[in-house]
């Protein structure tokens, strides 16, 4: 795929992109379309199987923690970047917010 070959080599796999019981519910009700990691997990138009369902990686590309918007966070699965921004420090015990930290997001949806 020609999209992917400007992007440096994966991280990790696909499989490990969600993983978290609750994200995992979040993108099965439509409710998460993006996750964003510290590494690249995917492909885009790889293909992430959760619960038997199917999810296609449409977009992944690096931003800053600084960028996101409230947008990002409901693609997220938040109702906004204070929900997002707590989520996120809880899941990583002293893991400050660094707005210039890079990331990478993965957007996906359903197939």
């Amino acid at each position: 795929m020609s999209e992917n070959s400007s992007l440096p080599p994966k991280t990790c796999s696909v499989d490990r992109l969600v993983t978290l019981e609750k994200d995992v519910q979040k993108v099965i009700a439509g409710e998460k379309t993006a996750t964003r990691r510290n590494g690249r997990y995917a492909d885009i138009g790889e293909i992430m199987v959760l619960e038997g369902k199917k999810f296609v990686i449409e977009n992944v590309y690096n931003q800053q923690l600084g960028d996101m918007t409230e947008e990002h966070a409901r693609q997220e699965g938040f109702a906004n970047m204070e929900e997002y921004k707590e989520s996120i420090l809880a899941i990583h015990p002293g893991m400050r917010w660094v707005p210039k930290m890079k990331i990478w997001v993965h957007e996906f949806k359903a197939i």
